[in-house]
């Protein structure tokens, strides 16, 4: 997928599905996955990079090449259209967000979304985040607003409107505990809203048609299945551990056929008889 056609897939997905689910992918072969379920849209999201490639907490320790590798990794397989998790823009200036937008579009990015928190940032269902003043986040143009649980719904609405007035295709309110408020935002700015659906923060597990009747046009569920990967893992790794097999586990396991389909590895292994010459019938 070319640079331009990516950004556009990402918006003819959000015109065609409404409310776009946008399901996270924490690796290139989660991605093929979701491709494959029906997604539209994917997302690689900033803890997941954290958490996932270098085991570490979402509090401001990624780099940008950090995300970057992971980006050009599903990028690279997968032509969804990706949303990324820009974090606080990877550095102070202007200079350094201009450099993250433009590192995330080489590398195959359709769309970014960065945090008006303070450098030091914690994850946004997290308490005592800090933010940065309207003016700065102004600079910063594209918004993914942590307002709502710092400073409450109508700072947050004076926020996003100062946001979207200086260049924000959508809005990201974070932590929003109530259905209400989704509906106040979508009636009150005039670009699409996302609702971040993630599990085991403030946000109520709320369904997509309570969340189109509100208003919300994207609904994220950021960690979904890299939650429920980790679950199955460290289940496996007991299993076998505690009985010296993973005999007992075996059903729970994707078959060696699902993974061959699932990376395609028929036609890559297609392509490299026909390199060396040879026909497997």
């Amino acid at each position: 997928m070319s640079v331009t056609s990516a950004g556009a897939a990402f918006k003819k997905a959000l015109v065609e599905e409404s409310p776009l689910q946008i399901i996270g992918t924490i690796n290139a072969n989660h991605a093929l996955l979701a491709k494959r379920a029906g997604f539209r849209a994917i997302y690689l999201s900033g803890g997941g990079v954290a958490a996932g490639s270098l085991g570490v907490p979402d509090l401001g320790i990624t780099t940008l090449e950090d995300v970057l590798i992971d980006v050009r990794r599903i990028t690279n397989v997968c032509d969804t259209p990706l949303l990324v998790d820009a974090d606080t823009g990877f550095g102070p200036s202007a200079f350094n967000i201009a450099r993250t937008v433009k590192d995330l579009i080489n590398a195959g990015a359709a769309a970014m979304h960065i945090e008006d928190q303070a450098g030091a940032k914690r994850c946004g269902h997290r308490p005592n985040k800090e933010l940065v003043s309207k003016s700065e986040m102004v600079d910063r143009i594209k918004a993914a607003v942590d307002a709502i649980a710092n400073e409450g719904i109508d700072s947050a609405l004076d926020r996003i409107h100062a946001y979207v007035q200086a260049g924000a295709d959508l809005v990201f309110p974070e932590a929003i505990e109530n259905l209400a408020d989704y509906a106040k935002i979508s009636a009150a700015v005039s670009v699409p809203i996302l609702a971040n659906i993630t599990e085991f923060g403030k946000t109520p597990l709320f369904s997509r048609e309570e969340l189109a009747a509100n208003g919300v046009r994207m609904i994220l569920n950021p960690l979904s299945a890299f939650r429920a990967m980790n679950k199955a893992a460290e289940n496996v790794y007991t299993a076998v551990r505690r009985d010296g097999s993973q005999a007992n586990v075996i059903d729970t396991m994707q078959t060696r056929e699902e993974l061959y389909q699932a990376i395609n590895y028929y036609e890559y292994e297609k392509a490299l008889d026909q390199t060396l010459g040879k026909d497997n019938g």
